[in-house]
């Protein structure tokens, strides 16, 4: 190379380093700062879940000084119960008994604090309980069949305390759906948002699929439907 040539070529050489060093340096603050341009939104879904199965759950008890005649008054009230069942057409197949719980409290007095003072009060010794149910696929008709027969049972002298249970489908078989659409709202309202910001939506940076909750079956339009919630939290690239 021609000895008067070098610092020229030197000089260019040095001008197109600076130049590419100029770019990367352009490039990497150019990342950085799109690295901090994302906007983190929320996806709501909700979902009613109808309820497979229901079931009608029957309960008393008695209570006495004679441990022999609670069971006899136990045992002659379940089975009046069980024939008014069936006499109503209720299939003896979907009546179940629950196993009686005796408890047994080794005294007939207890110490309660009346009138200022502590007095000994007379209780019942033994507690016989027991609980029946009545298992049933037709769910919108449970509840009123409960009501019904919660009155009969009055009329007939055979009160008990009646409630409803409703078996609901495992989270697991409605959780895929519900992330989905949680997912598909976020992406919605991040859009909504770019928009306004005169950016595009970009790829998902992080995203949070928060647990899915149940509505009390209260809150519901019917007792035998509850509603599955969920909410999404997803930050998006904004370009």
């Amino acid at each position: 190379m021609n000895y008067y040539s070098r610092p020229k070529f030197v000089g260019v050489s040095l001008i197109i380093g600076l130049s590419l060093l100029g770019f990367f340096i352009f490039k990497g603050l150019k990342t950085f700062s799109d690295k901090d341009r994302v906007v983190k939104v929320k996806g709501l879904a909700e979902m009613n879940i109808t309820a497979e199965s229901a079931q009608i759950n029957l309960s008393f008890s008695f209570s006495g000084d004679y441990l022999q005649k609670i069971i006899r008054d136990t045992e002659n009230k379940k089975t009046r119960i069980i024939n008014y069942l069936k006499a109503k057409g209720f299939e003896e197949a979907n009546i179940s008994i629950g196993n009686a719980e005796l408890s047994d409290k080794e005294k007939y007095y207890e110490e309660q604090w009346k009138n200022g003072k502590t007095v000994s009060v007379k209780i019942n010794r033994y507690t016989n309980a027991l609980s029946l149910t009545i298992q049933s696929d037709d769910v919108k008709t449970v509840e009123n069949k409960a009501n019904q027969l919660r009155n009969d049972l009055i009329k007939e002298g055979l009160t008990c305390r009646i409630y409803t249970d409703y078996v609901f489908p495992e989270l697991n078989s409605v959780k895929p759906k519900l992330i989905a659409e949680s997912t598909k709202n976020a992406r919605i309202a991040g859009e909504q948002f770019a928009n306004d910001s005169q950016a595009t939506l970009g790829k998902i940076k992080t995203a949070s699929q928060g647990q899915i909750s149940i509505a009390g079956r209260y809150d519901s339009p019917a007792p035998y439907i509850q509603k599955a919630r969920v909410v999404s939290t997803i930050v998006f690239f904004l370009n």
